[in-house]
């Protein structure tokens, strides 16, 4: 069995729970879900799905980049929304800023949420 590593940095939200922020194995490294929590303040940034999905997204780039990778070694995501409907446009541009092309495939679902409106992970391939 290959061996898993845990990835942890103070830039981005503290697990609220038992869980790693990320972690590297099998050749790929795979983020927990991720909100717009401020890594310091532990406190929600923003209200509009703008404001959170770029808080999100920061977060998460700053565990890829703990991990050894970027936004261009992204495969896969999976968005969860707290109102689909009304909160995909805004999401979708915001994600645009974040990824270039070749795009990583997405999967994007209506979820409870408790306390903001978007939550991301993310799966990244290592590089050789």
């Amino acid at each position: 069995m290959r061996a898993k590593t845990a990835i942890q940095t103070g830039s981005a939200p503290a697990p609220g729970g038992v869980y790693s922020q990320a972690v590297r194995a099998g050749g790929f490294l795979y983020t927990a879900g991720v909100g717009p929590i401020d890594p310091t303040t532990r406190e929600v940034v923003g209200t509009t799905i703008e404001e959170q999905t770029r808080q999100t997204l920061t977060n998460l780039m700053a565990i890829l980049r703990a991990g050894g990778v970027s936004e261009t070694h992204v495969v896969k995501s999976t968005v969860h929304l707290q109102n689909l409907a009304r909160d995909f446009a805004g999401m979708n541009q915001v994600y645009g800023e974040f990824f270039s092309e070749p795009f990583p495939v997405r999967t994007t679902v209506g979820s409870m949420l408790h306390g903001f409106l978007v939550e991301i992970d993310l799966v990244a391939l290592l590089d050789d």
